[in-house]
Parts: C-alpha cells; structure tokens; sequence
C-alpha cells in the first residue's frame, strides 16, 4: 500500500501572547491518502487555515504529529523546510498578489519556481502547463492586463511549476464567477485523474458537493466527513446537476481515538434540554443517544 500523503496525529497548535493563549487545532486526527483530492471545510476560527499552513510548512505544531510525503514537520531541519516548500507543496492563494508578481510576464511567473529549483527546459515546463490551463495565448500579458479569474488559473500552473507531490488550494474560487469556478474544479479533477493529490480549503457549497470526500473541521477537530454518493461518483462534470441544491453526499460523524463524537450542531438544541447530562445507550446493535432530561 502508498504511504499516505498527509498523516496528521493528535494534532495540537497554541498561539501565544501577552495576555491570551487560543488553541487553535485540539487534538486533530487526518489521514488523506495518495491520489485523493479531498476539500476541507469549516466556520471561520475552526482550524481549517491553520492545518493548512502547517501542511504548507508556513507553521510549525505545538504539539502531536504531522508527516506530509514522508517527511516529519516535527523533526524537518530549516534547510529540508526550504526544500520541502520548493518541491513537495504547491500553494494556490485566494489573493492573487501572494500568487504572482505584478512585473513579470505570466510566462516569467510559472518559469520563476523553476528557476528556484535549478530545473532544466523550464520555457517548454512553463509553456505545457499555461496550454494546460488554457492560458498560452496571454503567456505575454502582465498581471493588470489579466480578469481574476485568469489570474487564479495561472496561480495553478505556479503551483504545478516543480511537479509537487500535493497541491494545496486555499478558497481557489473564493472571488471568480460560476463559470471560471467550474472551470477551476474541472482543472483540479482532471489533474487528480492523473495522479495529482490536492487538498482545498472551500466555502463554495457547489464546489465541495462535487468531491469526493469533504472534511469538516470544528472547534480545531474533526467533526464529520462527506462521501459522494455512488450515484454522483461519474456525474462530477455534468452541468445537469445543480451541485449548490442536490443531496449528493453522505454525511459521517467521525469518532477520534479516545472515542470522542461532535454531535452536528442542528441536533445538540434536543440533548442540550437535559443540560450538559447525555444518555448514552446500546439498544439492538445501535448506540442511541437522548436528552439527560428527567421524565416528569
């Protein structure tokens, strides 16, 4: 069996000041393999962005384990970091300032990561990847002169610049139209099928009801999963689908190591009338749980 790609382990992040300390990640537990495009999804402050920059090597855990394409991020020495970043991890931005240089030609862009890396024929690397997201007819065209959504599709070749092992996309149809939207998701689909594993950050209900597996993070946990039903599994591309509408997923409530469950918020309102008491019962195979409330 491949080594998975992402093995995060009781992952815990505490961000310290003066007067405070928030704890940003509670213990999370992910496992993403090989080959998987996977969206991760959350509330504002639930952790998701956090996971996400520690998988980009921008920060560090404060406690647990994290290894992305078997390297150790606990463990990794500053010269591996620079070379991790470089070469396992390709970073898509939502801003497209952090994803381009404003004076440089979108060819120069998607060359620039290869100059970094010393790598040979990055004029014909950097030409396959623009025709690749449809870009090469503006492979002369500066930053200004591009829509946003054109923008986004060349921070996808940058990040594909070095052939790196995962492709990380944070809200990459944060701020483009449905259309470019579709078009992006067709893109990232289309690399998956090649063997591209990608991890997304997305509040796009249409983008994320077309993957095959979502991860919802709360309160720096996960709390569930979303599986693709089988009867969607071959439809990913079909405009037919209204995907912000239909049910197309399965919903999971993930169960960490200690045995610990996040009731979905829409249902804790019905136990909570007992207080914070839960009855916890094991009735013909299943586990039923009901409100701590004393019977009158």
């Amino acid at each position: 069996m491949a080594e998975a790609m992402i093995q995060a382990d009781g992952l815990v992040k505490i961000y310290k000041s003066k007067q405070t300390e928030v704890l940003a990640l509670q213990g999370l537990d992910l496992t993403v393999e090989t080959g998987e495009l996977t969206a991760l999804i959350g509330n504002s402050g639930s952790g998701k962005s956090t996971f996400l920059n520690m998988i980009g090597g921008l920060d560090k855990p404060s406690a647990g384990s994290l290894v992305v394409g078997g390297k150790n991020l606990f463990t990794i020495s500053e010269k591996e970091l620079v070379r991790y970043k470089r070469d396992t991890v390709g970073f898509v931005w939502q801003n497209n300032a952090r994803n381009l240089l404003p004076y440089l030609s979108v060819l120069q862009n998607v060359m620039l990561p290869m100059r970094l890396s010393g790598s040979r024929k990055k004029r014909d690397r950097a030409l396959e990847l623009l025709e690749m997201v449809g870009m090469s007819s503006k492979k002369r065209s500066r930053l200004n002169m591009l829509s946003g959504g054109e923008q986004q599709r060349v921070a996808i070749a940058i990040a594909l610049a070095n052939s790196p092992q995962l492709l990380l996309a944070d809200e990459p149809t944060g701020s483009v139209d449905a259309a470019t939207s579709d078009y992006i998701f067709d893109l990232f689909a289309e690399l998956n099928k090649n063997g591209q594993t990608i991890l997304i950050v997305t509040h796009d209900v249409a983008l994320s009801r077309r993957v095959r597996r979502v991860v919802a993070i709360r309160d720096g946990r996960i709390s569930s999963e979303k599986l693709l039903k089988e009867s969607y599994m071959d439809r990913i591309r079909e405009s037919s689908v209204d995907w912000r509408t239909e049910d197309t997923q399965d919903e999971y409530v993930i169960m960490d190591r200690a045995g610990r469950i996040q009731i979905p918020k829409e249902m804790t309102g019905v136990l909570k009338e007992g207080g914070n008491k839960v009855k916890v019962e094991l009735q013909d195979g299943k586990v039923i749980l009901s409100s701590g409330k004393k019977e009158a």
